[in-house]
């Protein structure tokens, strides 16, 4: 019969995000989750101790001595499975990670705990995409591109439009999508291309470097702007060096001050837990939570019609040569 920890450690088997704050380290993170998540299930009620019989002696008087010894059977408590012997019903628990943070960036950072780490591999070796929320000024570079960087130059940005920079945005974008279809390794003529594209499903086979499927000013006040970057295969790293190299276009410079991840597949900053929610009761609520609204998606896809993805921005160009005459 299964204990209530092994009860509650069962629900908590699954996939959830949390929100990891800039500064802080990913293995931190994990580490403080995995501390909460054992004091949860360690403090459950513990199960009654088992009984024995046990043969204890009667008191007598001296008058009754002689005639021997006077046993009478009695339930007794096994204290060798008392839980102050035993000590905690869990030791520790295995927590995974999946696309990884590092300690500058803050965002949307998936785990997984028990048979959910199967499914964290899954993801991290599907096509999924990521979105990030980029912020960058010009005016300056850095070694590292970052604001944390040591300063090795400074330049002017005046002549910097939204116009200007939207431009370059849409050549970067333009030139990711030609990597894009150039590690996919589909026949870009072929019916499946189509249906591929149509589902959202086009993207590199395996291992690529890193693409940018979609990017787009969302804030434009110089020095300072905000971009909002979808990519695979990415590091937080390289979108630093993105921005730096936007600078560049430009006749400027630039470094990037902030690298926040609001989407990881499934996942968004909605779905993420704060600081303040890694307990295990939320971390159950919010696996519980995303498994509803899985099955709700796949009945939903079950009883209508497949939609074009908005994504897909390469469909018109990839149509089946009859369809095109």
């Amino acid at each position: 019969m299964a204990t209530p920890a092994i009860r509650m450690f069962r629900k908590i088997e699954g996939l959830f995000c949390v929100y990891k704050p800039a500064g802080v380290h990913w293995k931190l993170v994990r580490g403080s989750i995995e501390t909460s998540l054992l004091k949860g299930l360690n403090a459950t009620p513990s199960q009654p101790l088992p009984t024995e019989v046990r043969f204890l002696a009667l008191p007598v008087s001296e008058a009754e001595a002689p005639k021997g010894l006077t046993l009478s059977a009695a339930f007794m408590p096994v204290l060798s499975k008392h839980p102050l012997v035993t000590g905690p019903e869990f030791q520790s628990i295995k927590v995974g990670v999946g696309h990884r943070l590092d300690a500058s960036s803050s965002g949307v950072l998936v785990l997984a705990v028990g048979n959910g780490s199967k499914t964290l591999n899954n993801l991290y070796n599907t096509r999924v995409t990521r979105d990030y929320t980029l912020e960058g000024e010009f005016g300056t570079a850095t070694d590292d591109f970052s604001h944390t960087g040591r300063i090795v130059e400074r330049s002017t940005y005046g002549h910097i439009t939204k116009d200007k920079l939207e431009r370059v945005l849409a050549m970067l974008q333009g030139a990711n999508q030609k990597a894009l279809l150039l590690y996919s390794n589909v026949d870009m003529r072929s019916q499946e291309a189509y249906e591929m594209a149509v589902r959202g499903l086009l993207g590199p086979d395996g291992k690529s470097l890193p693409i940018l499927t979609g990017l787009r000013c969302i804030n434009f006040v110089p020095p300072n702007f905000t971009l909002e970057v979808q990519c695979i295969n990415e590091t937080q790293n390289y979108l630093r060096k993105v921005v730096h190299e936007i600078g560049l276009e430009l006749r400027s410079t630039a470094l990037c001050r902030g690298v926040r991840r609001t989407r990881d597949g499934l996942f968004t900053l909605q779905d993420a837990l704060t600081r303040d929610h890694w307990a295990a009761s939320d971390v159950i609520q919010a696996i519980g939570k995303k498994r509803s609204s899985k099955k709700k998606s796949k009945t939903q896809t079950k009883d209508s019609p497949l939609q074009p993805s908005e994504e897909s921005t390469t469909v018109n160009q990839m149509k089946p040569v009859k369809e095109q005459q």
